[in-house]
């Protein structure tokens, strides 16, 4: 493995799934058609339409044969990452689009196609959420098997591997990594790509280490290059110098030796050495984020983000396909609750029909909950497809971007209209479903007290509160430096809405990236947090602190952390108090 005859090379991509391999280069031609664009006259045009729909067709009957695949060698639970594809396939979104564009701009069906898949682009590329903004991904990859099937060219398998290699790609789809045989394939590095790509979830899903989004990694390799893959870090290095490989070795095995002692810990139960409990859930998106959430211990689901099934389509999920949808994540989660969040993004961004204004800032403006109340006839959808499934296990549910309480009287009332409207029809729900509200702006801070009174729950959104608090852009590269989850003003602003809440006999969850943080649990446990939300790998990671962390002591450190006047004074004591008490926690 060591390197004798190049320079060692070191590329820094994305972290998109955690793990460290060591092995060879597997280079996979994933690049894309290359697509001529030309005239078609008017009696050709009917023609061109014929072979957009026969590629489509080939493309259908393609993805059935793979979901078939799929079910016997993976399970059921990966089958969603197809589903998701044929859904795209069938949009009409994509298809008149196509057909339109064949017919206006008379230009040829592949050239019609990939006009319509930058349309696509470029409405994803507006999306603020990173999540939602990675779904485009796999627009692009739906798109490519149409036009693989369009041209005659065989949509290549991954190349076949002898011993442990690392699979080198311009990008691979999320079928691709659902086919990869672990005890070949340890790994994967791709040129396209993000940590929130639907090929990436997959990945971290499998627990296939894996770095993407490098660019041109692909024009630097050759088959056989050795090489060390390091998923955490989102390094590749490229034929790799003794030294080098003798640190990375090590690292491979404390990496190892450390989750499987992490993992030993699933079962016990989240609780602190004076016997507080702290419920540890995971948020997920896709289906099979699940079993991850499972594997590392999660108690639940403490947020289920729905706008995925939304997501770039002309026309709204309608009540049925939403209800499958819910029943499928509550039956895989089961016993276990799942908290569902009513829709969180902007009307521009996942529906046509809705015939709304292009909005100077859609951020601040109809969103979430407020377009939501917007548009009843949706929301009321949505709502009762929830709670139709609420029969199928632990359901809760709560409503984004709530500033005051006329909004969340507005949603409960709509919300006793779909109740009222299923009792009529005799279908059956869960009468007793709790309701909960998203706390992220300011103005819900200053009166938490008043929305406690209103709902069963808070879960605090760490990302869009800090953003709203401290008015900064975090996906702004130049202005990353000020967001600061440890600023006082966010600090005091968790604190007094834990006060609201328990205040008012309710429970307070948080849900945004500061749950995932070990670093942060003392002062989240010391607040009173009653439950964490995060990624499925940090509940272990999390539990750990929280078992040698007890109540009592976590209170004393709280109250020393309001007295500082910087975020700088509260990193510094906390990694001083985590130097003394916690180090070997972190290891």
């Amino acid at each position: 493995m060591v390197s004798e005859k190049s320079e060692q090379r070191i590329f820094q991509g994305i972290a998109a799934s955690p793990g460290i391999v060591i092995g060879e280069v597997r280079v996979a031609d994933r690049s894309r058609v290359v697509v001529v664009e030309s005239s078609v006259s008017d009696d050709e045009i009917p023609a061109e339409i014929g072979r957009f729909h026969e590629a489509l067709r080939r493309t259908k009957e393609d993805l059935l044969a793979l979901k078939e695949q799929i079910s016997r060698t993976r399970g059921a639970e990966h089958l969603y990452v197809i589903d998701t594809h044929l859904m795209i396939l069938e949009d009409a979104m994509l298809t008149s689009g196509t057909i339109g564009c064949i017919e206006r701009e008379k230009v040829n069906a592949e050239a019609a196609l990939k006009r319509t898949l930058r349309k696509f682009k470029e409405f994803f590329e507006g999306i603020e959420d990173e999540y939602l903004r990675e779904r485009s991904s796999d627009v692009e990859t739906v798109v490519e098997r149409i036009l693989r099937n369009m041209l005659g060219k065989r949509h290549e398998l991954l190349p076949e591997t002898e011993g442990r290699v690392v699979i080198v790609a311009h990008d691979l789809s999320p079928a691709d990594i659902l086919q990869i045989d672990k005890e070949k394939v340890i790994g994967f590095v791709t040129d396209l790509g993000g940590r929130t790509s639907h090929t990436a979830i997959v990945a971290r899903s499998l627990e296939i280490p894996a770095v993407v989004g490098l660019e041109r990694i692909t024009g630097e390799v050759s088959d056989g290059d050795p090489v060390i893959v390091d998923g955490a870090k989102g390094l590749v290095i490229l034929n790799p110098d003794t030294e080098t490989f003798r640190d990375y070795l090590r690292n491979k095995q404390f990496y190892e030796y450390r989750e499987r002692e992490l993992l030993k810990l699933r079962d016990l139960p989240s609780e602190t050495p004076d016997g507080h409990r702290v419920l540890l859930k995971g948020n997920v998106e896709f289906l099979e984020e699940v079993p991850s959430i499972r594997k590392h211990g999660g108690e639940g689901i403490g947020l289920y983000r729905t706008e995925m099934l939304f997501l770039g389509r002309t026309a709204v999920p309608d009540e049925e396909e939403q209800f499958r949808a819910y029943v499928e994540v509550i039956r895989r989660m089961a016993p276990y609750p799942v908290t569902i969040r009513t829709l969180d993004v902007g009307g521009d961004k996942f529906v046509s029909d809705l015939n709304l204004e292009d909005e100077l800032n859609p951020a601040m403006g109809l969103r979430a909950i407020r377009l939501s109340l917007r548009c009843p006839d949706l929301f009321k959808t949505q709502l009762r497809a929830i709670l139709r499934a609420s029969v199928e296990g632990k359901v809760k549910v709560f409503f984004p971007m709530i500033s005051g309480v006329g909004e969340i009287r507005a949603a409960k009332s709509l919300f006793e209209e779909a109740k009222e409207e299923l009792r009529r029809a005799s279908v059956p729900f869960d009468e007793n479903i709790e309701i909960g509200i998203m706390i992220e702006t300011p103005s819900a801070v200053i009166i938490a007290d008043l929305l406690a009174r209103e709902v069963d729950f808070f879960s605090v959104g760490t990302n869009d509160l800090i953003q709203y608090s401290l008015a900064i852009d975090r996906t702004n590269e130049h202005l990353s430096h000020l967001y600061e989850p440890l600023h006082p003003a966010v600090l005091r602003s968790l604190k007094m809405v834990a006060d609201a809440a328990h205040a008012a006999g309710i429970s307070v969850c948080m849900c945004g990236e500061m749950a995932g943080e070990p670093t942060y649990l003392p002062i989240l446990l010391g607040f009173g947090y009653d439950e964490l939300s995060m990624n499925a790998v940090s509940i272990p990671k999390v539990k750990k602190i929280l078992r040698r962390c007890s109540k009592s002591e976590a209170e004393v450190l709280a109250a020393k952390v309001l007295s500082f006047c910087t975020a700088d004074e509260v990193e510094s004591y906390l990694q001083s108090r985590i130097a003394t008490r916690f180090s070997e926690s972190f290891d």
